[in-house]
């Protein structure tokens, strides 16, 4: 097959959406396909990546945050389009990357990328302890209508999880296909455990060996609900020894500091790029405590789980189709008395049961990187079929 991907948020200085591109590049020249990425960039051009091909379009770049460049010029994507006649068109955002691909009248199959639920990172974000989460949905009622709309340009809308399948069904979203994602299953491993490397840092949180150990990764965005954990725990290291690092960095970073030095037992481990160091400490911890009710999948909390950590995770989203009550703690969504009691409770029970059966559900429940892509091709592979019938 040959696949185009207009992908709006893809620039070498991107993040989560650039290094996907670029596994779904390699895991195409690995299956045989054609790949191309159609993205924004300061100059047009073309070149090859990973054995497929990005064609750059023209255009300026983005006000709020120069990394990235618009996708405005959408005859240019249509010719582009009509030159390369493609069996498969991605459109790899609700914005002009979607109208972009979904406006075109070509003959191919055409698949919507919905990995980002903004009304959960937003709104239900800051209003959530104010309001329900269900009367949230329905103040931002035209922008799911608008989704709707946009979703039904699109043969199927291709999302990361069962939870989100059922989520934007509700809202009338067409065809939702959940593909969940792939990590690497053997880097993050329970045989990086290191009792030194554990001692260490409780030796820095200036704590003793008995303690229990806390981890979290996380950028510091306010979906996060970094407040929530590190409040959560302070709460419940009063009532029992442990300890709480917590890796990452984001625009919070000085408030998130003001809460962790509340207690001397919160250390920020800031961002590290380093992931065999992170997988080490990962592996060495106790616990992992996730605080975003907004994920799309949970990928870290995948990494804690094949890291045979049990896991503490709220109620909502992505993270908590990982769960499960043979190695997890479930908590209410932004209440951080819940949270408390959960730690407290994971950190009472038997941790040897719990790291066996969190090692049997990253078996059963978390597929490799190139477990997704093949699932994604060939789903592709099968509606290019019914198409064609």
């Amino acid at each position: 097959m040959k696949v185009i991907d207009v992908a709006e948020f893809y620039t070498d200085q991107g993040g989560g959406v650039k290094t996907y591109i670029n596994q779904k590049l390699k895991a195409a020249a690995r299956l045989g396909h054609e790949m191309i990425v159609v993205a924004p960039g300061r100059e047009a051009g073309e070149e090859e990546r990973f054995g497929g091909r990005v064609i750059w379009v023209q255009g300026p770049p983005l006000p709020l945050d120069p990394r990235y460049v618009i996708l405005w010029r959408q005859k240019e994507v249509h010719r582009i389009l009509d030159r390369e006649k493609p069996d498969i068109v991605e459109g790899s955002s609700a914005w002009t990357g979607g109208h972009f691909a979904g406006n075109w009248e070509g003959d191919a199959v055409k698949s919507l990328i919905f990995h980002q639920d903004p009304v959960a990172v937003y709104p239900q974000t800051l209003l959530g302890n104010l309001i329900s989460m269900d009367q949230v949905d329905r103040m931002f009622g035209f922008y799911w209508n608008y989704l709707k709309r946009l979703s039904h340009k699109f043969d199927a809308t291709i999302v990361s999880g069962q939870w989100l399948q059922a989520r934007v069904r509700e809202f009338g979203l067409k065809n939702p296909v959940a593909v969940p994602f792939g990590i690497n299953k053997s880097f993050f491993s329970p045989q990086r455990r290191s009792n030194e490397l554990r001692k260490k840092l409780l030796r820095e949180l200036g704590l003793g060996e008995n303690a229990s150990l806390f981890v979290s990764i996380s950028r510091f965005h306010p979906e996060k609900r970094l407040s929530t954990i590190i409040d959560g725990f302070i709460k419940a290291s009063e009532k029992k020894e442990m300890g709480l690092i917590i890796f990452g960095s984001g625009p919070l970073k000085r408030w998130i500091k003001h809460k962790s030095d509340k207690s001397d037992h919160v250390k920020l481990m800031g961002f590290t790029s380093n992931r065999d160091d992170l997988a080490d400490i990962l592996a060495s911890a106790d616990f992992f405590v996730h605080g975003s009710g907004a994920e799309t999948y949970g990928l870290v909390v995948a990494e804690a789980l094949c890291s045979g950590l049990p896991i503490v995770v709220p109620d909502r989203g992505g993270a908590v189709e990982l769960a499960g009550k043979e190695y997890s703690e479930i908590y209410a969504t932004g209440k951080q008395d819940e949270l408390a009691e959960a730690l407290l409770s994971i950190s009472n029970r038997d941790r040897s049961e719990l790291c066996q059966a969190a090692l049997q559900a990253a078996e059963d429940l978390i597929c490799t990187v190139d477990e997704h892509f093949d699932l994604l091709f060939s789903i592709y592979e099968k509606m290019r079929r019914k198409k064609l019938s």
